[in-house]
């Protein structure tokens, strides 16, 4: 009897069990099938925006990264809100492809060198990261190094120098690696204000082969008027040197409002100087995502200057989103 009692006890146990584990897997099976279907839903939005008849989208200015990883991140700071969380591909195309994105190029977001083979490790599986402009110091000891290690892969398309690196244009080292930058025929980045655009307009002059773009409209600020008048003479200086683009991005950033304008009107003298100074030619689309979600969700973004280059024509609203972006990245189809 004993006996028979601990067998009935034992199948007890192991129908519990059984029992036990087919709900985790159910669980677990329902995530997944959740997730493959959100996954097969963006493939098929990402197919009907590249059908013929589609505008291409090439977003130029995003940022990811994972504070989740063992060595963590050096930006965003931990007590940022908004933006210290995990920024990846998977967030990205959720927003931006409804948007009718049809790929990006990835702007350091990391001050750490190891932090560009990252960027790349992550998009060699991510056909949607069409190129990435890295984070290397011209004029560091291991600039020429580093430059030849990452240009390697020719998804990197550039770099971004930080900080005081870029008023430094005219010292011997950074030019010397500016030099090596031009020859490997890739593109700088530039974060500057207004006042640092002479600089800009030596460096063009100095190696009109390559190609410069200026991010976030030189930081100037809209307020919904006619902005800052020495701002608008600089980029109409600076915007006759041929190699020099200007990326539209930070807009809803530099209205400094939360939640920023969505009115079109708003942008409009801000937009037209830039139109004026650089054409349909050299104008390019940027959303700077997650930062600009402080500011605006991505639709919001992407519907001010959607809206702005649509009445300048079909060939300039292609050029600003795409064409354009091809000419000063010489980003790569995948």
């Amino acid at each position: 009897m004993e006996r028979e009692a601990k067998l009935i006890e034992n199948r007890l146990i192991n129908r519990r069990e059984f029992l036990s584990v087919s709900i985790e897997i159910a669980v677990l099976g329902t995530a997944f099938l959740s997730s493959c279907k959100k996954n097969v839903q963006i493939a098929e939005i990402e197919k009907q925006n590249t059908k013929e008849g589609r505008l291409m989208i090439i977003d130029t200015h995003t940022h990811f990264y994972d504070p989740n990883r063992p060595q963590g991140v050096p930006w965003p700071d931990p007590n940022d809100k908004v933006l210290y969380r995990q920024v990846l591909p998977k967030h990205y195309k959720a927003l931006a492809v409804p948007q009718g994105v049809t790929g990006t190029i990835v702007v350091e977001a990391s001050e750490w060198v190891e932090d560009n083979q990252w960027i790349l490790d992550l998009a060699e599986n991510e056909p949607f990261i069409v190129g990435f402009v890295g984070n290397l110091q011209p004029g560091s000891d291991d600039f020429g190094n580093n430059l030849d290690r990452f240009s390697s892969n020719p998804l990197f398309r550039g770099i971004r120098p930080r900080g005081a690196n870029i008023k430094n244009f005219e010292k011997a080292e950074f030019l010397n690696d500016i030099e090596k930058l031009a020859k490997k025929d890739l593109e700088i980045d530039l974060l500057i204000g207004p006042k640092e655009l002479p600089n800009v307009t030596f460096l063009a002059k100095k190696f009109p082969e390559l190609r410069i773009v200026i991010n976030h409209i030189a930081g100037v600020q809209i307020d919904g008027k006619s902005p800052d008048p020495v701002w608008a003479e600089g980029m109409q200086i600076v915007a006759e040197n041929p190699n020099v683009y200007c990326k539209v991005s930070g807009l809803a950033e530099a209205t400094q409002l939360i939640p920023a304008p969505k009115d079109l009107e708003y942008y409009i003298p801000t937009l037209d100087v830039l139109w004026k100074a650089f054409g349909e030619d050299k104008l390019i689309y940027g959303s700077n995502w997650p930062v600009s979600e402080r500011f605006a969700d991505y639709a919001t973004v992407q519907n001010i200057v959607m809206e702005y280059f649509k009445t300048k024509g079909q060939s300039a609203t292609e050029k600003y989103f795409w064409k354009n972006a091809k000419s000063a990245y010489k980003w790569i189809t995948r």
